[in-house]
């Protein structure tokens, strides 16, 4: 591969599932470790580095959820992703609560796992409290940052946490600072990678739910068997299973803001279900009869266009506008202007060893920067940087250091009259498929290989290529 290998500790008492899926992995261009308890487990994440652990539940010394208690504590930059042949409504719970990333059933397709990987390594641990999330985001495909007297400068007025000058990034960071001090839902959407949970976060310690918990739901990670179990919790003998009274997310985060990240993907039953306790701040768990009152903010966020799912009849209309009382559309990187350069200089700092002699970028480098299309934002840029600094030989990273679609970004048409004649939703969709083609066309309609490329999980990707109406097959 291209791009420096990812290290994944595989933990799981099954010798033949652990073995082979560590020979998949491995020939997917990953370094795997492998243990067969969640005692080895603790040790070798103590002595080594890793970017993503991959854990049985029912094996030696995790009965209890040890590993992931103890991961969550001690490992809270590690993403986590659990398998299991054995579900419960329990663990389920749990491991949402404790911010495991993906919560995945045995037997699990390979490409499925794979997905769940890439999208993991890409983004930063799910998180509980505020205190925490804040922390994490600083290794995410966010604008977020580490204070620092030299990237202060780059920081809007307020926002320590969140790099950019831009117009469109004003704009966004004038309404969050007038929306943060009431109450009222707020609905972020953007593109993936551009940062919604960044802003989502920014709301929620700029209002008065501060000292409470910021509870992110990701609602593509809690099957829709157990989204009511989940979210309102259940009373023991509710359900077989039900070995004892478990409190529900919404719960948790009474008198908080509850961050529902894509929102978009919740299953029509779930979305009823959700809406009730929007409208009535109210809701019962499962076995229970009477209603639990709960004070909580709701925040959401999706990638997808609402309005047209609304008029595809995949999304309620009733529930889409309860959500989007406030609507924050967050612009793409390639809208941005010069962040894109603010953000790279961050993300080196970041990223870069502690002994590189790296110091910034060729003038080149930073007008590939400017040129390219971007379609993986700001999580595609993070991915660009690390991969560059592992290869960059001097003290600057220049064009050859890039990947090849950076290095020779599509130049604009000669003749732009055209574009004077359609909107500007059309012409970026038609870039965007430009894009897709060129890019399928190159690696022949393989999806993996297209998505790392891009800097997209395979999902973002095949999302991407729904959206425009094009097929994978048609390029094999």
């Amino acid at each position: 591969m291209n791009q420096p290998q990812h290290r994944i500790l595989i933990a799981d008492d099954e010798p033949l599932y652990r073995n082979t899926t560590a020979e998949l992995l491995r020939d997917e261009g990953y370094e795997c470790v492998c243990v067969e308890n969640a005692d080895d487990a603790i040790h070798v994440l103590a002595e080594h580095r890793f970017d993503l652990v991959l854990s049985d539940l029912n094996m030696p010394g995790n009965l209890k959820l040890e590993l992931l208690q103890q991961g969550r504590t001690q490992y809270s930059h590690i993403p986590m992703i659990v398998v299991t042949g054995v579900p419960s409504v329990t663990s389920a719970i749990e491991s949402v609560r404790l911010g495991i990333t993906d919560y995945l059933l045995k037997p699990v397709k390979f490409d499925e796992l794979l997905t769940a990987i890439e999208r993991a390594i890409g983004q930063p641990a799910q998180s509980v409290t505020a205190q925490s999330a804040t922390a994490q985001s600083a290794t995410a495909q966010s604008a977020t940052a580490p204070a620092s007297p030299s990237g202060a400068a780059n920081r809007p007025d307020g926002f320590s946490n969140i790099i950019g000058r831009s117009a469109a990034m004003t704009e966004v960071l004038d309404i969050v600072d007038r929306v943060a001090v009431s109450n009222t839902n707020v609905l972020i959407t953007g593109e993936s990678g551009t940062g919604k949970e960044v802003i989502a976060q920014a709301i929620h310690e700029r209002s008065g739910r501060r000292e409470n918990a910021f509870q992110i739901i990701d609602c593509t990670a809690i099957p829709e068997s157990l989204f009511e179990s989940v979210v309102f919790g259940h009373v023991k003998g509710s359900f077989t299973g039900a070995i004892k009274d478990q409190q529900g997310l919404l719960r948790r985060c009474d008198g908080g803001t509850a961050f529902f990240d894509e929102i978009g993907e919740l299953p029509a039953a779930s979305q009823a279900k959700l809406l009730r306790a929007i409208q009535e701040q109210t809701f019962t768990p499962v076995g229970e009869n009477k209603p639990i009152k709960v004070d909580t903010r709701f925040v959401c966020a999706t990638n997808r266009d609402l309005h047209a799912e609304v008029d595809a009849g995949r999304f309620r209309q009733d529930l889409f506008y309860r959500l989007a009382v406030i609507h924050i559309e967050l612009a793409p990187l390639r809208e941005r202007g010069d962040d894109v350069l603010l953000l790279a200089e961050h993300f080196l700092k970041l990223l870069r060893p502690h002994d590189s002699a790296l110091q910034g970028f060729s003038a080149e480098t930073s007008e590939c920067f400017r040129r390219y299309h971007w379609p993986g934002n700001i999580r595609e840029l993070r991915n660009v940087i690390e991969r560059s600094t592992a290869l960059a030989r001097g003290n600057r990273i220049d064009v050859g250091d890039l990947p090849l679609q950076l290095q020779h970004p599509d130049s604009p048409p000669t003749d732009t009259s055209a574009l004077a004649e359609i909107s500007r939703d059309e012409a970026l969709d038609t870039a965007d498929r430009a894009y897709l083609s060129a890019l399928l066309k190159k690696h022949e309609g393989v999806i993996a290989s297209a998505a790392r490329q891009a800097g997209l999980s395979r999902q973002g990707l095949n999302k991407l290529l729904k959206r425009h109406k094009i097929s994978a097959d048609e390029y094999r």
